[in-house]
């Protein structure tokens, strides 16, 4: 079938989805550059929209957020991993569970918690001498990894563990690569990663399944115990508030989500850093002024600035969540677009990220766009690396009070010299990873 221009007058771009599935980034800044604020193609048996309009990326998302929702996921692949999570839940389930986890990840909590941030951080590069050569994304998710166990389910768990853990997210990024097949196929047929994903969800079960064991004699009463996420879970189950199931789906969720973006923006961040020297100079110099030969911490993050430039620049050039979605309830318009109930909403920070339309020079790496001044000059769904709205990503605070302190804590050391090839390619799966190993070489400062 012939394709037509996607947009406003236009009919879908039939067949993208191999297309989509060969280089989801490509397609999607081929579409935002060709067609702007929104296009529509096939997407095996969805049609969807792609918005890339920050006034109706705004709407969805914030101002009008009730008339649109998460995608039905259950019954697939993602259901079945995150079940009824905070990720996936609708309605008075997320309600509820949303004001479960609120205390867990307040500022008022997690200020007090900067410094086993950076005892962790610490630990990572405690073995670390000038010249080794080390895999970068592996080390942030081990420490990020070892954050979230720590911070949102008080545990600590021995390096066997958290490898067994580590070993299990490479099926599940597979079974989450776009596959044109698997857009086309019905839900009941068998698919050759099948059993590997499903290993690897047995596995993670055992592993939340003995740290919910061990944290059940250690929970204490509402007025005296332990408030990580984990915690105020049982407490609720006992309580009668949550069922088991409940609380696997969100410690699964907490368990995947909370580690895997934050690693993937420090791997980002140590990569730019690498290949733009002049803002690892500023990095260090900051750091020498603000932090000095003291132990980085929650007093220092404030006045860390520059820092704070980088890792927003790096998740604007790579965000870790590539795009979202979501299906409005009713038929609307955006963009002067109109969109039936139930059609699937692209709205990819892939697209508005890299967009000419609102970035100079999309391309470089600049973090002084985020001073102020040149910040307020854009729209301001131009930038949303943790969604917006009453959906926003509840562990916004924490990914960058952990991005700070750990490259804060490392960068006092050390520099890390990229050894591989660039341009980066990126593998898409449920986030954007790098598709080659991230070895980097240690350098003293």
């Amino acid at each position: 079938m012939a394709e037509t221009p996607p947009g406003p007058k236009g009919e879908p771009l039939f067949g993208s989805s191999r297309t989509y599935a060969d280089d989801p980034f490509r397609f999607i800044s081929t579409l935002e550059s060709a067609y702007g604020d929104v296009a529509r193609f096939d997407m095996g048996p969805m049609d969807t929209v792609m918005l890339c309009d920050p006034t109706a990326i705004e709407r969805v998302l914030v101002s009008e957020s009730a008339r649109f929702r998460k995608p039905d996921f259950q019954g697939d692949a993602l259901g079945d991993l995150l079940g009824e999570g905070l990720l996936l839940s609708e309605g008075e389930t997320w309600e509820r569970q949303r004001r479960l986890a609120n205390p867990a990840f307040s500022m008022a909590r997690l200020s007090g918690m900067a410094d086993r941030i950076t005892g962790h951080a610490e630990d990572r590069i405690a073995d670390w001498r000038a010249d080794d050569v080390v895999d970068v994304e592996q080390a942030m998710t081990r420490t990020t990894l070892d954050v979230i166990l720590d911070l949102m389910m008080g545990v600590e768990l021995s390096e066997q563990r958290v490898q067994t853990i580590e070993e299990q997210l490479i099926p599940l990024g597979q079974r989450f690569e776009p596959d044109p097949l698997r857009f086309a196929a019905p839900e009941w047929m068998p698919m050759p990663d099948d059993a590997a994903f499903d290993s690897a969800v047995a596995t993670l079960d055992e592993v939340l399944d003995d740290i919910i064991e061990v944290r059940e004699e250690t929970v204490g009463t509402d007025e005296d115990g332990p408030m990580d996420f984990l915690s105020v879970l049982l407490r609720a189950r006992d309580d009668g508030e949550q069922s088991p199931e409940q609380l696997r789906d969100e410690m699964m969720t907490m368990l995947l989500a909370g580690h895997d973006t934050t690693a993937l923006t420090l791997t980002y961040t140590w990569f730019l850093l690498s290949e733009n020297p002049e803002a690892e100079r500023r990095v260090h110099e900051e750091l020498e002024a603000v932090v000095g030969d003291e132990r980085p911490g929650m007093e220092h993050v404030r006045e860390l600035d520059y820092l704070e430039w980088v890792i927003q620049e790096a998740m604007r050039l790579y965000p870790p969540v590539y795009t979202i979605f979501r299906e409005p309830t009713e038929d609307v318009e955006l963009s002067e677009y109109p969109v039936d109930a139930g059609t699937t909403l692209m709205l990819p920070q892939w697209g508005v990220h890299r967009s000419e339309r609102f970035y100079d020079d999309p391309e470089t790496f600049d973090p002084e766009r985020w001073k102020p001044e040149r910040a307020k000059e854009r729209p301001r769904f131009a930038y949303f690396p943790f969604g917006g709205g009453p959906r926003h990503c509840i562990g916004k605070h924490l990914a960058m009070l952990e991005a700070q302190l750990i490259v804060a804590t490392t960068a006092q050391q050390y520099r890390l010299e990229f050894m591989g090839e660039t341009p980066l390619e990126l593998m898409p799966s449920l986030t954007a990873h790098p598709r080659q190993e991230m070895s980097m070489r240690v350098r003293e400062r």
